[in-house]
């Protein structure tokens, strides 16, 4: 029978799963169970958990049944940290996660260190996997192929009108802001401002209206969706067309609930929508008769689940050098279709970044150009 316990120390919420007694492997989940972020978090949560019980339901991974340990990271670095030294200290031997780059990057350190597997099913930042940790995996592209893409679709269209370039001041946000500005300086095309907001604030009518005042047709927006949701709604609600082009994590059902009417039109480039494919199609099924939309990353991160389990399989094993060298080595079939892993720990042969465009009826693929 599945039950869950709460148990909350220095500050962490770690969320304890367990289908199994006498479960004899503990893997870990890192991902925001609270703040501004945990709607993505939950994406994450559903997804490895829907993996790990059906693991469990077909009788376990190399005999053993597996025991999924759930902590908060907050999508914020000491956090992350924090949360990483509590699964290491529960003895997983996997983490399926971080969702947050400012989280997985400080957290992979741990990781290497203690000689624990991690992938992550979101985190985007090139540095997570420039590190050098053999380790460490992640099953999405990287930002600098997002920033291409971010960069030449803002020339290509916008040229000649003025765009604003704003980030949260997060790892992602930062990160994702500079290289887009510098895809579209190369362009030739210069920003008219390129700046930081203040994150976590209830609204932006101060930013919004210095925007209109400066002329600012095109707000290139890095960071996450609470903040981006804001300017958009707050642009609208003052008669102030401005077009909203935003990054991946703008794909999911809470941008539209904070965002509102202000959704029509906003344009974003994200992973593609694995609820697209053939081989996702029964995961989906079942994620919707238990009342649940698998959308944005529930679906990476379920593909997290079925790499490892893959790849310990493979090794026959569940130790950690074994394991690595299985995922650096095979392919393997999931959600997101059949993809494998390069010397760094990136992903190979799963869909890159592509635009999507919001409507009230919700985000589809949009015309590149």
């Amino acid at each position: 029978m599945v039950w869950a316990r709460m148990l909350l120390g220095a500050g962490l919420g770690v969320c304890v799963v367990t289908w199994s007694a006498h479960a004899e492997v503990r893997i870990g989940a890192a991902t925001p169970l609270t703040g501004p972020n945990s709607w993505t978090g939950e994406q994450h949560e559903r997804g490895v958990a829907m993996a790990v019980a059906e693991l469990n339901e077909a009788g376990g991974l190399l005999g053993e049944s597996i025991e999924l340990i759930v902590a908060d990271d907050y999508c914020e670095g000491e956090q992350a940290v924090a949360a990483a030294r509590k699964l290491i200290g529960d003895g997983v031997v996997f983490v399926a996660g971080h969702l947050c780059s400012g989280a997985a990057i400080p957290a992979s350190a741990l990781y290497q260190e203690a000689g624990i597997v991690m992938i992550s099913p979101s985190a985007t930042n090139p540095k997570l996997t420039e590190q050098g940790f053999r380790n460490v995996f992640r099953v999405v592209k990287r930002d600098s192929e997002q920033a291409r893409l971010a960069g030449d679709y803002l020339a290509e269209r916008w040229a000649d009108v003025k765009i604003a370039i704003l980030h949260d001041g997060t790892v992602y946000g930062q990160n994702l802001a500079e290289a887009t500005k510098g895809q579209l300086n190369r362009h030739g095309v210069t920003e008219s401002r390129f700046d930081q907001i203040a994150a976590g604030q209830p609204e932006y009518t101060e930013t919004v209206a210095a925007l209109e005042a400066a002329g600012i047709e095109v707000l290139f927006y890095g960071g996450h969706p609470a903040e981006a949701a804001l300017i958009a709604r707050q642009a609208h609600e003052r008669g102030y067309d401005l077009q909203l082009v935003g990054s991946d994590n703008l794909n999911s059902e809470y941008f539209l609930r904070v965002a509102g009417p202000a959704v029509e039109g906003v344009r974003f480039v994200a992973v593609a929508d694995a609820r697209t494919h053939e081989a996702a199609a029964p995961v989906v099924a079942k994620f919707r008769a238990e009342g649940y939309e698998p959308e944005g990353y529930t679906l990476y991160a379920y593909a997290v689940i079925q790499v490892w389990a893959q790849a310990v399989e493979k090794a026959g094993t569940f130790d950690a050098r074994a394991v690595v060298e299985a995922l650096h080595h095979n392919e393997f079939d999931t959600v997101l279709g059949r993809l494998g892993f390069d010397d760094k720990g990136d992903v190979t042969g799963v869909d890159s970044f592509i635009w999507y465009v919001w409507s009230d009826t919700g985000y589809h693929p949009a015309e590149s150009k």
